[in-house]
């Protein structure tokens, strides 16, 4: 499929169910880049919908943050993936959300809040693997950028887009020997659940 930055949709890329879903929200980004064939999206990935009553639509029950990710229009997967989570025991809910579109071949990164700030961790689930790291008061994307070694300084003139290719590009390249625990180790040595709203001024 020869795409080009022009024709690209989300709908041609594995982003599409995803999208149809409605999981997909408060995107800053949800568009082609200026990698020929690519979507990116920056926003939260809903999780867990909550019930509906009547026509009213409710906040989510449950969502992966401050998510930056990437598709190709000739790749059946989504390429890149990275998120922020309150606690690694959301990552089956990622997992099962993703479903089809994880592979083997993609690069997935999830910042817990609960997890030691001294540990890394690889979990193989859903066929995928992901980087699991955590996180303390930065934000996802400058966790990126130190973990993939990119200076701000040469990401500062570029605009969303180009910004997330960047990051995406990457993270392509990133390779790892973090300690490889199982999803069910990983649930006995986390942490306690941070309440995100502690030490905020009111």
């Amino acid at each position: 499929m020869n795409a080009t930055v022009e024709s690209t949709r989300i709908e041609d890329t594995a982003f599409a169910r995803l999208d149809k879903e409605g999981r997909l929200l408060n995107p800053v980004l949800k568009a082609a880049t200026s990698v020929a064939g690519r979507v990116g999206f920056r926003g939260e990935l809903a999780l867990r919908f909550a019930p509906k009553l009547a026509d009213e639509a409710r906040p989510p029950e449950l969502t992966c943050d401050q998510v930056m990710a990437a598709a190709s229009a000739d790749l059946p997967y989504i390429t890149f993936f990275a998120g922020y989570l309150l606690s690694f025991e959301h990552l089956k809910d990622v997992a099962d959300v993703l479903g089809n579109t994880l592979s083997t071949e993609g690069k997935y990164f999830l910042f817990c809040n609960n997890i030691d700030l001294s540990k890394k961790y690889r979990v193989n689930y859903g066929g995928a693997t992901f980087y699991v790291l955590p996180i303390d008061e930065a934000t996802l994307y400058n966790e990126l950028l130190e973990l993939l070694y990119l200076e701000r300084n040469d990401l500062k003139k570029k605009d969303t887009a180009g910004k997330l290719d960047a990051v995406a590009n990457a993270a392509l390249k990133f390779k790892a020997d973090f300690e490889v625990i199982s999803y069910e180790d990983g649930l006995k040595v986390m942490g306690p659940v941070r309440n995100p709203n502690e030490n905020r001024p009111v």
